[in-house]
């Protein structure tokens, strides 16, 4: 079914989701050198580039004709993200397309002049990449993942409609990053509507991991929630083999968790936001200015179930559940 859509009610997404498009879908004759700055390899992150190469091709870009891509991947380690910033800025590149906060700063620092499209981020404002959303200025814009707050409440309403007879929950989160607190407290607020007893599994780093699931256990939680961001992400493999051998139910923030054997995932689609920043980077191509484009936010929502773990915890997933899925792993 088409994926659920949030209307957050900001003016932002309204002024760039009416942009002409299809009177402006017209290719530049010179063949583009566009970077791609990213923490994760391209195997990893392969899906969401072949959105934003679909997003071009519906634009009339022809790979090798009309563009190239540069791709830079840190491989999971962000100190190294300025360097090869710098590598693409010496490449002259036409545009860098950037994913999450952690590579828009690092391109930020590395050119005030080439035109930077975040793919994704956080909190643009709030980490300094932009002066607001509706005025971004500078050279930074395109798409952030501050997903509303509600969506907390939506996961752990889908939780409990895949293992109704779950009264104590584990949320996983990290209490240094912007967005996963504002997730937690609206978590907690459903939590108390529902009669669910939430408990609070913060992880501050990579060692604490283990003692963090251990926590977990001693609480004897019944199912768990994790909260996206950049650690969380990055040690995926982790959580999800954690929540198999603990044989705990587990809803995710990303697709990529279901991908990698998580039981299911509510969050924003991030396949649709790469398609939308080809829309920025051909925008950008054809004369307008960075600071003239609003930072849109997602809007775009999708729920992902594995039929395959649902089948090796003993669940059955109800039929009006998965008739709301936009994506299933049979």
């Amino acid at each position: 079914m088409a994926s659920t859509v949030i209307k957050l009610g900001l003016a932002v997404a309204v002024l760039v989701l009416a942009w002409p498009l299809a009177t402006e879908a017209q290719p530049p004759g010179k063949g583009y050198r566009i970077g791609v700055l990213e923490v994760v390899d391209l195997a990893a992150n392969e899906v969401n580039v072949s959105a934003f190469r679909q997003g071009l091709g519906a634009l009339g870009y022809v790979e090798g004709q009309h563009f190239m891509i540069e791709y830079r991947s840190a491989d999971g380690r962000t100190e190294r993200l300025s360097d090869l910033a710098s590598e693409l800025v010496g490449l002259k590149v036409d545009v860098i397309v950037t994913r999450g906060t952690p590579a828009a700063l690092a391109a930020k620092q590395a050119t005030q002049a080439i035109p930077i499209v975040m793919a994704t981020s956080g909190d643009p404002v709030a980490e300094g990449i932009v002066a607001s959303l509706a005025r971004p200025g500078g050279n930074v814009t395109g798409l952030h993942m501050m997903a509303p707050p509600e969506l907390g409440g939506k996961r752990l309403q889908l939780l409990k409609e895949a293992v109704p007879g779950s009264s104590r929950v584990g949320i996983l989160w990290n209490p240094r990053d912007i967005y996963p607190p504002l997730i937690v407290r609206d978590t907690e607020r459903a939590a108390r509507a529902m009669g669910v007893q939430l408990k609070s599994l913060e992880v501050l780093g990579v060692d604490p991991f283990d003692q963090v699931f251990e926590t977990a256990l001693a609480g004897q939680i019944d199912a768990l929630i994790t909260v996206e961001d950049y650690l969380m992400f990055n040690y995926r493999p982790r959580i999800v083999e954690f929540a198999a051998m603990s044989r705990l139910p587990a809803i995710y923030g990303l697709r990529e968790f279901v991908d990698s054997g998580g039981l299911m995932s509510y969050g924003t689609d991030r396949r649709d936001l790469y398609r939308r920043c080809a829309t920025y980077v051909h925008r950008i191509l054809t004369g307008t200015r960075p600071a003239d484009l609003p930072v849109e936010q997602p809007v775009k929502f999708e729920l992902a179930i594995n039929l395959k773990t649902a089948r090796v915890l003993g669940l059955t997933i109800p039929p009006a559940l998965l008739r709301r899925a936009d994506y299933i792993v049979h």
